[in-house]
């Protein structure tokens, strides 16, 4: 996940938490220029000199005050925050010239720089550091929060001089990167309703205003489940899980007040490894059935009825703009331009998958009937008896293979990628001299290989933790600008691998691995930016999963592998032998992998496709939905509905689920380049035209060009086929 641009103002948010709506302006209460009563030292203190507001001192162009993080300071500063930035845009449609883009768009880039302070603050707290005392400021704050942007993006005055300006670009074009951000600064006020009636403006603001407050809701529910249910086992439930799964269990037991025992946390990482070893049939159903009905068990953390009341709040919304669906008015602006594009790519690989899924079961049912496994594969079945049809085709074992993925190593392969691709040189800042919001965190510099130039710094923040949310996700602290003086970059990476017990190393599996590189693709994708203006840092949902995803493969290539890949006891490097299962068994899965993402995908659709949700039973939707698309029984959405936060946590990616496949078919067609090339995946040429067209401009150009400058032509959907080993359109014909 990243911070975003949106429109009403750069304010960056955490997209899995936060609503994309608009901003606008009125006049902001000045604060009284008087000494504190009586009393007032607490608030005052927290008025005059609030940490979370001030700005970024130290090392590296300034670093974020994480060492003075106290919750006292934040809705203080969130509000205060909101107030300057009111000022900042105030002074904009307050100027009588003519607009320009010099006096309006350049101020409205510039606007609410203490405000983006304060949301990286609470960004941490959403995400890595939530608690019961931050969730109820959180619930206050949210309303607050869509309130300012409304203020923004449907002041009038505002959006007749964006619109002048706009215009006059039309007929005398502005240099390039001007012109691309005053097209994107135009559309998104456009799409936020700044045209709208007053009486819709005044509506439309309130359904904003109604969707933060159960985004929020939404998010927090889900965090709720994953904290409140853990399942405990005892010794005799443990056969078949790793040495190295039991020792972290039994910490995460202790830790939770349960020593002697053994948990399986709420997350991910947690029952993806239980699921795929445990020989507990009974106890991998529960574990299973715990995760997949987080925020669905009825109780006060439910989520259907948010589910109903956010997309109604949506359908509403965009039919006061005049679009038919959500879907509709979503993806004018992304690559698909309209649902039916969409459709017709998820359409295209779905029946393959759904073909593979009936092969991998087969294959399991086999092996649970030769071991006298009187059952029928059941979802909770589906990692374990996969894991071992593995070892029987491929005498692959994931439990050897996880062995030579040490997270250390894995970092250092990491560096080693941006050292190849972008001459970047990744080094330990030395401890204590950048302030870090938890002991787990760690910090590199980041500069270039040849010249010695600071590119940024890099955060590590790697465990599961209470009050962290599950997965994996990439933001920004400061993104790279040059219009107003050259701020360089500050990037995180998160993850939730399972922390191990004290002198273990982290051992993770090869999926987690992938995702680790995938992650640290979106922050190369930050430090690469060259762009001048802020907006041009945002990005196009169908597209930006895209670098990320092509990171992922430099996992496997031999050099990482040779050099990276290490026994964590022996320090071997990982056999030929073992190598080559790998690659032999690289579309092993492929059906369980491909459906249960694409499920989520075209429910997410269909969801934003229904022409008048109003009532709808978002459970029976979910049920009926997926029988018409015939989905097995063995698999279950990657994200159910009810805990499905890229969608009803935030508009981050509602109807853009289905990017990260568009993605990949980019990412796809991209990566046989580098196979092509002399070079192969180090190939220094094609190296220089990926950072050059798909990584440097961000959004300064449109990804459909940046795409053809870097290859020549336009993707092809082959490539996806092939790399998950399904049929190719058209090569079954040409074969018969």
């Amino acid at each position: 996940m990243q911070y975003k641009t949106i429109a009403g103002g750069k304010c960056p948010q955490l997209l899995i938490m936060l609503a994309l709506v608009g901003c606008t302006s009125s006049q902001p209460q000045q604060p009284a220029a008087t000494a504190p009563a009586p009393g007032a030292t607490t608030q005052m203190k927290q008025e005059f000199d609030n940490p979370l507001l001030a700005e970024w001192t130290g090392p590296y162009g300034g670093v974020p005050a994480f060492d003075k993080m106290d919750l006292a300071y934040l809705q203080p500063a969130m509000e205060k925050g909101m107030a300057l930035h009111l000022a900042d845009i105030d002074a904009i449609v307050n100027n009588t010239a003519a607009p320009t883009f010099e006096n309006t768009i350049v101020p409205y880039e510039k606007a609410g720089e203490a405000l983006n302070r304060a949301f990286t603050y609470y960004g941490i707290w959403s995400s890595n550091m939530s608690s019961p005392e931050f969730r109820k400021i959180q619930a206050e704050l949210a309303p607050k929060i869509s309130d300012f942007r409304s203020k923004i993006s449907q002041n009038t005055k505002l959006f007749q001089r964006i619109k002048a300006v706009y215009e006059n670009a039309q007929k005398n074009p502005l240099p390039a990167d001007q012109q691309r951000v005053v097209q994107l600064v135009y559309e998104d006020f456009a799409m936020e309703g700044a045209g709208l009636s007053t009486a819709d403006k005044e509506r439309y603001a309130a359904i904003n205003k109604e969707l933060s407050s159960l985004y929020t809701s939404f998010a927090n529910n889900t965090l709720a489940d994953e904290e409140k249910y853990v399942t405990y086992l005892t010794k005799d439930q443990l056969s078949g899980l790793p040495e190295s799964f039991v020792k972290a269990a039994a910490k995460a037991a202790a830790d939770r007040g349960q020593a002697g025992k053994y948990a399986v946390t709420n997350t991910r990482s947690s029952m993806d490894q239980f699921l795929t070893y445990s020989d507990n049939r009974e106890m991998r159903e529960k574990v299973w059935k715990t995760y997949y009905s987080r925020g669905d068990n009825g109780d006060a953390n439910d989520n259907n009825q948010n589910i109903t009341k956010i997309l109604e709040l949506r359908d509403e919304r965009v039919k006061l703009l005049g679009y038919d669906t959500y879907a509709d008015w979503r993806l004018q602006n992304r690559m698909a331009k309209n649902p039916k594009n969409a459709m017709d790519l998820m359409e295209a690989v779905w029946p393959a998958a759904l073909a593979r899924v009936k092969e991998e079961v087969s294959d399991m049912q086999a092996v649970a009937n030769k071991t006298g496994a009187k059952i029928t594969i059941a979802p909770w079945d589906y990692r374990y008896y996969a894991e071992k049809v593995r070892k029987q085709k491929y005498d692959l074992d994931s439990e050897e293979v996880k062995q030579y993925l040490e997270l250390g190593n894995l970092t250092q392969a990491l560096f080693f990628t941006a050292g190849e691709l972008f001459n970047y040189n990744f080094k330990p800042v030395p401890e204590g001299s950048v302030p870090v919001f938890h002991p787990d965190v760690k910090v590199w510099e980041v500069t270039n290989k040849t010249t010695g130039e600071h590119i940024g710094l890099w955060y590590l923040d790697p465990f599961a933790r209470t009050g962290k949310r599950s997965g994996a996700w990439a933001t920004t602290y400061r993104s790279h600008t040059t219009f107003d003086g050259k701020k360089t970059v500050l990037a995180s990476n998160n993850s939730n691998f399972v922390k191990p017990a004290p002198g273990e190393p982290v051992l993770v599996s090869w999926d987690d691995a992938t995702t680790f590189f995938h992650e640290f693709g979106h922050a190369l994708h930050f430090f690469a930016s060259n762009v001048k203006y802020p907006t041009l840092n945002s990005g196009v949902r169908d597209y930006t999963e895209f670098q990320s995803q092509l990171l992922e493969r430099w996992l496997s290539t031999d050099r990482v592998i040779n050099q990276f890949l290490k026994h964590h006891k022996t320090g071997q490097p990982m056999p030929a032998e073992l190598v080559a299962k790998i690659k032999k068994a690289s579309t092993f899965n492929q059906g369980f992998a491909t459906t249960e993402f694409l499920a989520s995908a075209l429910m997410d659709m269909k969801f934003h496709t229904l022409k008048d949700p109003a009532g709808l039973d978002p459970d029976k939707f979910e049920r009926e939905t997926l029988a018409a698309l015939n989905m097995p029984k063995e698999i279950v959405m990657r994200h159910r509905s009810p805990h499905f936060g890229h969608v009803f946590s935030s508009e981050g990616y509602a109807t853009g689920y289905y990017g990260y496949l568009w993605a990949d078919v980019l990412t796809s067609d991209a990566a046989e380049a580098f196979e092509e090339a002399p070079g192969g995946f180090y190939d220094k040429e094609v190296a220089a035209r990926l950072v050059k067209y798909l990584f440097a401009p961000r959004n300064s150009m449109d990804p459909a060009e940046a795409y053809r400058l870097f290859r020549g032509r336009d993707a092809k959907i082959d490539a996806l086929m092939r790399d998950r080993g399904f049929p190719v359109p058209g090569e079954q014909k040409k074969k018969k």
